[in-house]
């Protein structure tokens, strides 16, 4: 996520720099070729060109909205992951007979909280898996700067390759060891804590109606888990997000076909002014394009993610400081260079 309130020149030239040089090469092509061989017929009337310029700009807007909403979507199921961890673990520390609240059992129960923070960091690293449509898996794209940007993120947050310490922190040895035999070791966290639930009911320490509050939590992150990964598992339709990026690419191969005409109007050296304004315009089409492109996949290991390391550590905080473990408490995960992950 990126935290400063405005886009800085380095930040946009790093989001959208590169794409300058070849629109910049093509519309002085264009322009050269114009003015020193006086091929009229290569100009297209300004007409067409508006009608493909404005319904690019639609297909674009309607995709940037469908982007956004996904990235929203992400945003509030971590949210929700939020408020119910911390209503979870008040209910786990507090529930339950006061003569049931022996040493073992306070263990137990301090268990349960350390499995779900373990929980959280094992979601967060099975939703950064890298897909086949995520940039991240293109390295061919721009002699892969994505990958460059994505080895940045992880020497700036060193805590973002560290999800194996919180594990073996907060897991039984005999769970930490055999979390290999399960594909989708987030999932058999749940099933865990459910089956220690059952337990603590059986023996009475928590009621009837205090279990199924607690299991109802339980329920609620296999929702949150499963909406996390429809998102991360489903990419906005290639056949939307592929199709934008050909229009756009159309529509500025025509930008200086149509405007050189009108260019050189404006006297002998009136054709190379032209290149500059084809330059802005294009670029502000690539700009709304990348906007949408990297906001569909909120979880690809990038700066437009959401910041699911500092949610997490936001939550272990809280869970922490609920079982009255105030001592050597993580610190808060902090922004560097204007990004948050």
């Amino acid at each position: 996520m990126i935290t400063t309130k405005y886009f800085n020149s380095k930040q946009i030239l790093n989001l959208a720099g590169m794409h300058l040089i070849w629109l910049t090469a093509w519309s002085t092509l264009v322009a050269a070729v114009y003015q020193f061989t006086a091929w009229e017929w290569m100009t297209i009337p300004l007409v067409p060109l508006t009608l493909v310029g404005t319904s690019v700009s639609i297909f674009v807007g309607f995709k940037s909205n469908q982007a956004y909403d996904r990235l929203w979507e992400a945003r509030k199921i971590w949210g929700a992951i939020v408020n119910s961890s911390r209503s979870f673990s008040v209910m786990v520390y507090n529930f339950g007979n006061s003569k049931h609240n022996t040493g073992d059992i306070v263990i137990r129960k301090k268990q349960l909280v350390y499995r779900h923070i373990a929980w959280l960091y094992t979601l967060k690293d099975q939703l950064l898996a890298s897909t086949e449509w995520e940039h991240l898996s293109i390295e061919r794209n721009f002699i892969g700067i994505n990958v460059r940007r994505h080895r940045q993120i992880k020497a700036a947050f060193s805590d973002a390759v560290r999800t194996p310490l919180f594990q073996k922190k907060y897991l039984t040895d005999e769970e930490f060891e055999n979390q290999d035999k399960y594909k989708n070791f987030a999932t058999h966290l749940i099933a865990k804590q459910a089956k220690d639930l059952v337990d603590l009911r059986n023996e009475s320490v928590f009621t009837d109606f205090e279990h199924m509050q607690l299991q109802n939590c339980q329920n609620d992150f296999y929702d949150f888990q499963g909406q996390a990964e429809r998102i991360k598992k489903f990419p906005l339709p290639r056949q939307f997000a592929n199709s934008g990026f050909i229009f756009i690419v159309i529509f500025i191969i025509m930008l200086p076909l149509g405007l050189v005409s009108e260019f050189s109007k404006l006297g002998d050296y009136g054709v190379w002014t032209c290149i500059p304004f084809c330059v802005v315009v294009g670029w502000i089409y690539v700009v709304m394009e990348l906007v949408g492109d990297y906001s569909e996949n909120p979880f690809s290991g990038l700066m437009f993610d959401i910041p699911m390391l500092s949610i997490c550590r936001t939550i272990e905080i809280d869970l922490l400081q609920i079982i009255d473990e105030h001592n050597d408490l993580p610190d808060p995960v902090a922004s560097k260079h204007g990004v948050l992950i």
